[in-house]
C-alpha cells in the first residue's frame, strides 16, 4: 500500500528516468547468493577500505561537510558502522524440518509499510539528500533483514559515501556475472515498485471487469500482472473503493495457464474458495493461503487443466519473491496477506486476474450495465413461464451444466401444472463481472427465490456474447 503523497510523484519521474544516474545500488553481495556471503562481504569491505584509503582527507572533508558538527572519530566510528551492517546483516534462522519458522509480530509488519519506507528511501535519493536516505534504509533492513530489495539499496548507499556508483547491482564484475539473475530479478522488482507510484490510478476509477457487485461482495480484488501489482477494493455501496495495493509475484512462466504444471498464473474472474490453516501450511507458503476456483467452468470449457491456484504469502527468508517465481500462484508479502485475509469473505470475494486492468469512472459503465441486468431480468421473467419456447432461446446450442444438456434443460422447464401457469422467479444480489479475452464473457451470479418453492438457491451462469446477442454456456448452484 502506498501512501506517499501525490507531490512525490513527480520527483519519481525523474527518478525513474534517471535511476541508474541516481546510482542506486553497489549491493551487499550477501543479497545476492547465501553460498557467495563471505566472499562478496570481503569483496565489500575492501572495496571500502580502498576507496577511504586513496580518497584521504577528500573523503574525510565530504564527511564532514555532510554532517559539519560531528567530530571526525564519531564520523569514523559510523561509516565503521555501517560498512560492518553491510557484512553481518542478520539473515532470518533457518527452520528445523517440518516445522515453520517463529515470524516478527511487531509493529514494522504492518501491510504495506515496508514498500513506503523503501519508495521514501527513493525519493530522499532522488532530491539529493544521501545521508537521511542512508539512515532511513538502515532503518528498514534492521526492521525487515529479510528484504533483498531494502538491503540491496542499502549497500549501494554505503559505497556511494566512498565512490560512485554506476548503476544498480554495481557490484564486482566476477559477483556481477556470477548472480546475474538475481540482480536483474531485484532490478526489475525495483523498477515495478516505482511505476506503481508513477502510474496510479486516478481516483474514484475501478477496473471495467467489475460492472456490477452486489451487497455480498463486500470486497472485491484485482491483479494487473503487467504491473505486479494487486489491489484491495470495499465495496462501499455507491461504488469500489480502493483500499490498499501491494507488490506480488506471478508464476515461473508468465500467465495465460493451460495445463497442470505449466508454471504459469490463470488469467479471468474467479473467487476466493477457502482459508488455509497456516498451520498445515509449507513455509513457502508464509502466514496463509487463499485458494481460488480455478479452473472455473469457462476454464474447463476450453480444456484448461491444473489447480491449487492460491493467493499465499512468502517465506520466512524472503520478504517478497521476484515478480516470476511462484508456480502460478500469485504470492505477496506476509504482512500484506495478513491483512487481505482479515478483510474478505471466502465464497463471496471475486478475484479477478488480467494482464493489464482497464480503470474507468463508474458512471462510464451504466449503459453496459444497465443493458445486461435487462438481459437478466428478462431471463428470469422467461423462466417464471414455465415454457421452454420461452426460455431455450437464452441458452446456446452447446450449453452444458454438470453434464446437462440444452435439451434436458427444456425438459425439467416442461410445466408439470395447468398450461399457463407461472411461478415468480424473484433474483436478488445480483453480481455480474465482464471478462474480454478472444470472446466476451459475463459471469453472473444471484439468488433466486422461485414463488411456491421453499427456500432459495444462489446460481451462477456464464453468459457469452454471440452474433451480438447474450447465452448462457453454462450454469450452476453455487449455495
Amino acid at each position: 500500500m502506498i501512501f506517499l503523497p501525490v507531490f512525490f510523484r513527480a520527483r519519481f519521474w525523474s527518478l525513474a528516468r534517471g535511476l541508474a544516474g541516481i546510482a542506486l545500488l553497489v549491493a551487499a553481495p550477501a543479497l545476492l547468493a547465501q553460498n557467495a556471503q563471505s566472499t562478496a562481504a570481503q569483496k565489500t569491505v575492501k572495496a571500502v577500505k580502498t576507496a577511504k584509503s586513496s580518497q584521504g582527507s577528500k573523503a574525510a572533508k565530504v564527511e564532514k561537510s555532510e554532517k559539519p558538527s560531528q567530530p571526525k572519530k564519531v564520523l569514523k566510528r559510523e561509516k565503521a558502522a555501517r560498512t560492518a551492517q553491510v557484512v553481518n546483516t542478520p539473515q532470518p534462522a533457518k527452520s528445523a524440518k517440518g516445522v515453520k519458522p517463529v515470524r516478527h509480530s511487531a509493529g514494522q509488519n504492518k501491510d504495506g509499510q515496508a514498500e513506503t519506507r523503501l519508495l521514501e528511501v527513493y525519493r530522499l535519493v532522488s532530491i539529493g539528500q544521501a545521508r537521511a536516505a542512508l539512515d532511513k534504509a538502515q532503518s528498514l533492513v534492521n526492521d525487515h533483514p529479510n528484504f533483498q530489495l531494502a538491503q540491496l539499496v542499502y549497500g549501494d548507499l554505503l559505497m556511494k559515501r566512498v565512490k560512485a556508483v554506476k548503476t544498480l547491482g554495481d557490484v564486482p564484475p566476477d559477483l556481477a556475472l556470477l548472480r546475474s539473475n538475481n540482480l536483474q530479478e531485484l532490478r526489475a522488482e525495483s523498477r515495478l515498485r516505482t511505476n506503481a507510484v508513477i502510474q496510479r490510478p486516478l481516483a474514484g476509477t475501478m477496473p471495467a471487469q467489475f460492472l456490477s457487485l452486489s451487497p455480498r461482495n463486500k470486497h472485491a480484488i484485482a491483479v494487473d500482472v503487467s504491473k505486479a501489482r494487486l489491489y484491495l477494493f470495499e465495496n462501499a455501496g455507491n461504488g469500489l473503493k480502493l483500499l490498499a495495493d501491494y507488490y506480488v509475484s506471478v508464476g515461473k512462466a508468465g500467465t495465460g495457464k493451460l495445463i497442470e504444471g505449466d508454471q504459469r498464473t490463470p488469467l479471468g474472474v474467479y473467487f476466493v474458495t477457502s482459508n488455509l490453516d497456516p498451520n498445515i501450511l509449507k513455509d513457502l507458503y508464509g502466514t496463509g493461503a487463499l485458494p481460488v476456483n480455478y479452473p472455473n467452468a469457462l476454464d474447463v470449457r476450453r480444456g484448461k487443466t491444473g489447480g491449487g491456484i492460491w493467493l499465499h504469502g512468502t517465506p520466512a527468508d524472503q520478504f517478497t519473491r521476484a515478480p516470476l517465481a511462484t508456480d502460478g500462484c500469485v504470492a505477496i508479502a506476509n504482512p500484506d496477506l495478513d491483512r487481505i485475509i482479515r478483510t474478505v469473505e471466502i465464497r463471496t470475494t471475486p478475484v479477478l486476474i488480467a494482464q493489464t486492468l482497464n480503470w474507468v469512472l463508474p458512471p462510464s459503465l451504466e449503459t453496459d450495465r444497465l443493458a445486461f441486468a435487462g438481459v437478466l431480468q428478462a431471463w428470469a421473467r422467461a423462466k417464471s413461464e414455465v415454457n421452454p419456447a420461452l426460455i431455450t432461446p437464452f441458452y446456446a446450442s452447446d450449453f452444458s451444466a454438470d453434464e446437462k444438456t440444452l435439451a434436458a434443460l427444456a425438459e425439467r422447464q416442461r410445466p408439470t401444472q395447468k398450461p399457463g401457469a407461472a411461478r415468480a422467479v424473484q433474483l436478488s444480489d445480483v453480481s455480474f463481472m465482464r471478462w474480454t479475452d478472444e470472446a466476451e464473457f459475463m459471469i453472473a451470479t444471484f439468488g433466486e427465490v422461485v414463488a411456491g418453492v421453499k427456500g432459495g438457491k444462489t446460481i451462477r451462469q456464464y453468459w457469452q456474447r454471440r452474433s451480438g446477442q447474450w447465452q448462457i454456456i453454462y450454469e450452476a448452484v453455487v449455495g
